[in-house]
């Protein structure tokens, strides 16, 4: 399990100081529990032996994610990634760690507590920003988001970490399914015009294939 998230940096702490976004921990069923406030009964859920469908789960202090290879807990500081090693699940891990990083900089910068300038923030293995540049880079951009962002009476303000985190979620899975879906498109317009030129066991195999297949992508996004 991976915890990404970025907390706040106490009083003490310098701007040069570099917060980390990410680590791996193991902890058992009631640890989680604890660190989440959910039931065990919502943590069943995540659980990749048992067969729930796409679920969104809106606790008090915890939201539970199981949409497509997307399996998470967020709280108000963290998220929690259950499956962060999985291949599929990589570049999502990455596109989060940007945004939350890009998040952190937003409000620091706006509360005047960080020199986005002179701050490298890494992870655990590796460097997320091994070069100054690179951060600027990005807080000229999360400068350039914030901007676009819920705007109210008071002004431009940034989203809570919760909702941050949850666009990311969802993101991350409607982009799952619509690369499917243009693969499936890609193939089943050739299926369909060699069915149509020439009628034969083979061609209606391919197009019965591609119609079981569109079946289950529609069957994941109803659910």
């Amino acid at each position: 399990m991976t915890a990404t998230g970025t907390p706040p940096l106490p009083p003490s702490s310098k701007p040069e100081d570099d917060p980390d976004l990410s680590n791996r921990l193991e902890a058992g069923k009631h640890s989680i529990m604890r660190r989440t406030g959910l039931p065990g009964r919502d943590l069943r859920i995540l659980d990749p032996l048992l067969s729930y469908p796409s679920t969104v789960l809106g606790r008090e202090r915890a939201i539970v994610i199981n949409l497509e290879h997307i399996k998470a807990i967020i709280t108000a500081q963290e998220v929690l990634l259950l499956n962060s090693k999985d291949p599929s699940v990589t570049p999502f891990v990455d596109e989060l760690q940007r945004r939350i990083l890009l998040h952190y900089l937003a409000n620091q910068s706006k509360e005047g507590t960080i020199d986005d300038t002179n701050c490298i923030i890494r992870t655990t293995s590796q460097n997320l920003l091994p070069k100054i540049s690179q951060l600027q880079s990005l807080s000229e951009e999360g400068r350039g988001e914030e901007k676009q962002g819920l705007e109210t009476q008071e002004g431009t303000k940034t989203l809570p970490f919760e909702f941050v985190a949850l666009e990311a979620c969802l993101e991350a899975a409607c982009g799952c399914l619509e690369s499917e879906t243009r693969t499936l498109e890609q193939e089943a317009h050739p299926a369909l015009d060699r069915l149509t030129s020439k009628i034969s066991t083979l061609n209606l195999e391919r197009v019965r294939q591609i119609k079981s297949r569109l079946v289950a992508i529609t069957g994941r996004v109803q659910k």
